[in-house]
């Protein structure tokens, strides 16, 4: 048995700490959280009754095995300070706080310090996350291993490098954000052809997410699966053609780059 604890439980931690909890693979662990809002503790309690709410990040850290961190980056440095003269070597932390590295951690833990860094989406509040994970040289893989089952009862986990973290990011940390606004588009450009916008949110919404299937278990490229869809002659080749036109993947990957780049310049900023 661990008790696994979680310091923010806003948009991500909580989406994180829900699905976990609500999985049914909890087994014999305890669950315990702190936020600085107490609200929002309240309603958690009231949606998670196994959970243990603390009155602060370090009471948590000295009662946990396992502190997961989801606090953002700007505040990361003074929950180091707080949680570090209860931290002990047999605890491990876990950080999601996009740019901060696992040295990072280990600046105010110590060497010793058994760190996880990962990087997860917000679709971890419907079970379909993807999350990155990796670790330092001082996490038994019992303890890896329990992290990745964590996870991955809330969508998909895989290890990566930590060098990969940034790219991350890009592909998947900040992409559902460019994902709702294609659908946003798609939906806007339907009721403007007479559809019903809760119509047309979900004839869009299930087509990606159909889309996101094949590729995930279609054994063809990516490019194989757009090229299929589109006869000759056929509607789907005039909007596949006009998207090229006007520039639609190169604005993707600009997008994509931008959120990589900013990731570094934060990890910069923590150095």
């Amino acid at each position: 048995m661990k008790k696994i604890g979680f310091i923010g439980i806003g948009n991500m931690g909580g989406a994180i700490l829900s699905g976990y909890a609500q999985s049914g693979k909890t087994g014999h662990n305890q669950l315990l959280a702190f936020d600085m809002n107490s609200e929002l503790c309240e309603k958690t309690k009231e949606e998670i009754s196994q959970l243990t709410i603390c009155e602060s990040g370090r009471q948590l850290c000295e009662k946990s095995d396992i502190v997961v961190l989801g606090v953002k980056p700007q505040v990361i440095e003074s929950v180091m300070k707080e949680i570090a003269p209860a931290y002990t070597d047999e605890k491990t932390v876990i950080s999601m706080a996009a740019g901060v590295s696992m040295e990072f951690v280990e600046r105010y833990l110590g060497n010793d310090a058994a760190v996880i860094r990962i990087m997860p989406n917000t679709p971890a509040k419907v079970g379909e996350a993807m999350v990155a994970i990796c670790r330092n040289g001082n996490v038994d893989d019992d303890v890896f291993n329990l992290a990745e089952s964590l996870f991955s009862v809330i969508g998909r986990a895989e290890f990566v490098e930590e060098r990969l973290m940034d790219c991350v990011i890009g592909v998947s940390g900040s992409s559902p954000a460019y994902t709702y606004m294609y659908i946003e588009a798609l939906i806007e450009a339907a009721v403007k052809n007479g559809m019903d916008a809760e119509t047309a949110r979900i004839f869009a919404a299930q087509s990606v997410l159909g889309a996101a299937k094949m590729v995930l278990e279609s054994p063809e490229s990516v490019e194989q699966l757009r090229i299929n869809v589109c006869s000759p002659n056929g509607t789907t080749i005039e909007a596949v053609n006009k998207l090229f036109e006007n520039g639609f993947m190169e604005d993707v990957k600009e997008g994509f780059q931008a959120a990589v780049d900013r990731s570094i310049e934060m990890g910069s900023e923590k150095q």
